[in-house]
């Protein structure tokens, strides 16, 4: 009989031939040896020098970043021996470890979750067909597993060797996918290095941006590109850095000051949020008690309208042991935006900011507001608004911009959030800024004001303004008389008076807005909300 057979004659013996039947002989103690220094070596992605180079520029490794995020030794590689499989003469013999990007799974504070690191030490951690594979891969994994889904990047981008041509038409899954991820597993993209053209859209896509100051870059083409497609001269920072994109555009969500802040505060964030969206997000016990009387907030809160204050020193002081986790910091200042505890357990935190512009919303606060509404709703993180609002920005400008098509997002999302929505009112609360700021009529499943709250369509002073307008026209002293109207006008916007018509639920001493926070909370926990079936709402975005 022809053939191969291999004989071993006990568990632990070498594999031998038997000559008088032609064998062909694999020595697995060899073999073994041989695939362990294989893997050895690629774990060093580009070797020594590249890292020395990485470690120059203070940048971590794709696998030191992986360590700091993952549980200590949870962490499981898939796709360790991938290398490129391009014919282009330029690849010819060139080692492309893992194919310049580590993808895997583990634990983070002890919950399962993915992810995929490229490695700039290795072609400038370009993707690659094969890594494009791997990540595929991974992303489908924490997809069918329902596990959150992290991106480290660190890339030039697109591997421009293997995706010039004509098999360019089969690409773009990537973003797809992540479309579908989105809402049913949290995602986050770390910024730690650049990430032009095809990695800049996987953080615009994604939940969550942080973005390392001075290393972190996105752009969806790099100066190189720019350079010659337009002709403008600008370096990486001026065109998408961390200040840019944290800033001013408002892609990126915060700006950290090195690799190991970066990935902590991904392990914070995702300490708010479930592992998928049918889970209720993780209570932690909380050493702060749920009836605390918070009397500075009297203190903290003028009683003069016009007089501003930090809107942060209340919700510190109201929050579980005043620890917040605040989204979008430096963009749209006007408007906070934050995730805290209360008794333990999540919330997202919508509150007007008076330091800034007096609170009044304009565009991007409106954006802010909406997306981080849709992040909360999506993931079952209940919503407390904070009010202290004279409105939206109006004016040619604003106009310009699409302010009333930005405000309908706003709108939208606070109309189509079913979590529990708890509203307290401080201050302000004037024309549709006190919709989108989650009304009476958008469903709040408590709505309470301070003895300072002012439910209007504008204040009295706009609408003395415009209501006496004639009268103050050819009045001796205009200044005097509208300041007559104005107080006689204060005392029809009174809360006394929506809480009467049970407009709204109650009027609270602001020392217990903590304590009936909570028990709303509490009472809304069980909430459910039944919509009219449609295949999905006309986003006005």
């Amino acid at each position: 009989m022809e053939g191969t057979v291999i004989v071993v004659t006990r568990v632990t013996d070498v594999r031998r031939p038997t000559t008088e039947m032609g064998g062909i002989y694999v020595d697995l103690k060899e073999q073994t040896a041989l695939l362990n220094q294989k893997k050895e070596k690629y774990r060093q992605m580009g070797g020594p020098e590249k890292i020395a180079q990485q470690h120059s520029m203070k940048k971590l490794t794709a696998r030191e970043r992986l360590e700091l995020l993952f549980d200590q030794g949870s962490f499981v590689e898939m796709g360790l021996l991938g290398h490129h499989h391009s014919d282009h003469p330029s690849l010819k013999n060139k080692e492309t470890p893992a194919d310049g990007v580590i993808t895997g799974h583990g634990k983070i504070n002890g919950r399962p979750a993915c992810a995929a690191a490229y490695d700039f030490t290795v072609m400038a951690g370009s993707m690659g067909a094969t890594g494009e594979i791997k990540v595929t891969r991974i992303r489908e994994w924490a997809l069918k597993q329902r596990m959150p889904m992290i991106w480290l990047i660190d890339s030039a981008g697109a591997r421009i060797q293997e995706a010039v041509g004509s098999w360019f038409a089969i690409s773009g899954e990537l973003f797809h996918n992540e479309v579908i991820m989105s809402g049913v597993i949290p995602l986050v993209c770390a910024m730690m290095g650049p990430g032009a053209a095809g990695t800049a859209y996987i953080p615009a896509l994604s939940d969550f941006v942080p973005m390392v100051r001075d290393q972190s870059f996105m752009a969806l083409g790099g100066p190189p590109l720019v350079k010659a497609m337009i002709g403008e001269d600008v370096d990486e920072n001026t065109l998408g850095g961390s200040k840019v994109h944290c800033e001013v555009s408002g892609v990126g969500d915060l700006e950290v000051e090195s690799d190991g802040e970066c990935i902590r505060v991904i392990r914070d964030y995702l300490s708010f949020f479930p592992s998928h969206n049918q889970e209720s997000p993780p209570v932690t016990p909380s050493g702060d008690d749920p009836d605390r009387y918070v009397p500075e907030l009297l203190d903290i809160v003028p009683g003069d309208q016009r007089k501003r204050y930090n809107m942060l020193q209340v919700i510190e002081k109201i929050v579980d042991s005043g620890n917040i986790f605040e989204i979008k910091p430096r963009w749209a200042k006007n408007l906070i935006t934050c995730l805290a505890r209360m008794n333990g357990r999540p919330v997202g935190i919508v509150a007007n900011q008076p330091m800034t512009l007096g609170g009044v919303l304009d565009v991007n606060a409106a954006d802010k507001a909406a997306r981080f509404i849709n992040l909360c709703d999506a993931f079952n993180i209940p919503l407390v608004f904070l009010v202290d609002v004279p409105g939206f920005m109006i004016g040619s400008a604003v106009e310009k911009q699409g302010i009333i098509r930005h405000g309908a997002k706003m709108l939208y999302a606070v109309s189509e959030a079913t979590v529990p929505k708890i509203t307290v009112v401080l201050r302000k609360a004037y024309g549709a800024g006190y919709y989108v700021m989650c009304g009476r009529a958008y469903e709040p499943d408590l709505i309470v004001g301070w003895p300072t709250a002012e439910i209007s369509v504008m204040g009295p002073e706009g609408a003395v303004g415009i209501i006496f307008r004639k009268e103050l026209a050819g009045a001796p002293d205009p200044k005097a008389m509208k300041e007559v109207m104005v107080n006689e006008l204060r005392k029809v916007i009174n809360p006394e008076i929506a809480a009467s018509y049970a407009y709204i639920d109650d009027i609270i001493d602001p020392g217990d807005t903590r304590r009936v926070i909570i028990r709303g909370l509490e009472m809304a926990s069980g909430k459910r909300i039944a919509r009219p079936w449609k295949k999905h709402g006309v986003v006005p975005v």
